[in-house]
């Protein structure tokens, strides 16, 4: 009989080692995707445009420069429009009261190109600042009759 009772004792207690294991579980799984969508910005500032004095009379060319600082992200195409001015009458003018000095803003040294609304600078960002330089001319030829302090406000706008 003891046999028999190590038999049983060992059904019993290999009985107990399968209960103690842990039942296995079906599992499913899903991915989902993260993102974010990353947006172009750009900013852009301007220094101011001083002539140097002029006198009473007719005007010489007398030139001027200012500089204007785009910084957009990296590899965002730009544009850089200057507009016509505050007192713009079919050509951009400094006004002291309601006398006027005429003057054309370029965006080449030489004087030649012209820059505005129409005819802009391009570029590219590089997500660091890019200087571009505007050439200001008030031109021969106007008679200036009054002494005082003429102005204009342009503004510089950067599109991308």
């Amino acid at each position: 009989m003891a046999y028999n009772s190590l038999i049983r004792n060992a059904v019993v207690m290999g009985a107990a080692v399968f209960t103690a294991l842990p039942a296995l579980a079906d599992s499913n799984s899903s991915s989902f995707d993260v993102t974010v969508q990353v947006a172009s910005t750009c900013s852009i500032s301007a220094s101011n445009m001083t002539f140097s004095g002029i006198t009473t009379g007719t005007t010489s060319n007398t030139d001027a420069t200012s500089s204007i600082t785009v910084n957009c992200s990296t590899g965002t195409p730009y544009t850089i429009a200057l507009g016509n001015g505050n007192n713009y009458s079919g050509g951009r003018r400094m006004t002291n009261g309601t006398t006027n000095i005429n003057y054309y803003l370029y965006s080449d040294s030489g004087r030649s190109t012209q820059w505005n609304t129409i005819t802009t600078q391009a570029g590219t960002g590089s997500g660091s600042d890019q200087s571009y330089t505007v050439y200001g001319r008030i031109p021969s030829g106007q008679s200036v009759l009054y002494t005082g302090a003429y102005t204009d406000t342009v503004i510089a706008t950067v599109t991308y």
